[in-house]
């Protein structure tokens, strides 16, 4: 199954190209605001690079990248993908696969507000996702990686979290003008019923998923995979 590489890649040319028009989407409507906080390019770019769904699009296409490239150099081979390549693999797909899930679940009827279209919406929560479960399920020559790699897959998430709901307070919203800017409606604590008690409950059914999701991705890997 070399050809699965080119699965890989495609999926990450796909991905890279979902995330590259969307930041021209929102730096377009940063340029066109009238407003001084809807026009401050630093806060609308970190403001991107904060969203859940577009770093962990980042982490799949690089990681979708490097392993595609990898079977490609090594398809003369029946050798078992590196420990670190599984590893990334692993958190990729459990982030993409979370990403599906939540959005479907609680954002899809969200209004779009002009930071994306249907097009790198659904490439982006959808199509790349399903690639990625379908390469935890499909994909040759992956590696059984022991149960405590769960401990990095949940360590960025935890990482995300504490930095959005720290950082949200201090930054005034590019389309509202809000004294707050919250990535996703369920961590806003103004919005949100009991405000922050809400919001942890959020946070709390989100990070049972992610482990849920990770234990899954990697009891997989030890079913299909190949033992060091």
């Amino acid at each position: 199954m070399n050809w699965w590489a080119y699965v890989r890649l495609a999926a990450a040319v796909l991905g890279a190209a979902a995330i590259t028009r969307q930041a021209w989407l929102v730096i377009s409507n940063a340029l066109a605001s009238d407003t001084e906080w809807g026009s401050h390019l630093p806060t609308v770019v970190t403001n991107f690079f904060s969203y859940f769904t577009i770093l962990s699009n980042l982490v799949a296409v690089v990681a979708l990248a490097i392993g595609g490239i990898w079977m490609l150099r090594n398809r003369r081979t029946s050798d078992a993908e590196p420990a670190w390549l599984a590893t990334v693999l692993v958190c990729a797909s459990t982030y993409m696969i979370v990403t599906g899930i939540v959005y479907n679940i609680l954002l899809r009827n969200i209004a779009l507000a002009g930071l994306s279209d249907v097009w790198t919406n659904e490439t982006l929560h959808v199509a790349i996702p399903v690639v990625i479960l379908l390469d935890v399920l499909l994909a040759p020559r992956r590696r059984a990686l022991p149960w405590s790699v769960l401990w990095i897959v949940a360590a960025f998430p935890i990482v995300w979290a504490a930095y959005t709901l720290i950082r949200a307070e201090f930054i005034t919203a590019p389309l509202t003008g809000y004294s707050w800017w919250y990535p996703y409606p369920f961590l806003n604590p103004h919005e949100v019923p009991a405000g922050y008690i809400g919001v942890a409950g959020y946070v709390l059914g989100i990070a049972v998923v992610i482990v849920a999701v990770g234990a899954f991705v990697v009891w997989i890997g030890r079913r299909r995979g190949i033992r060091s």
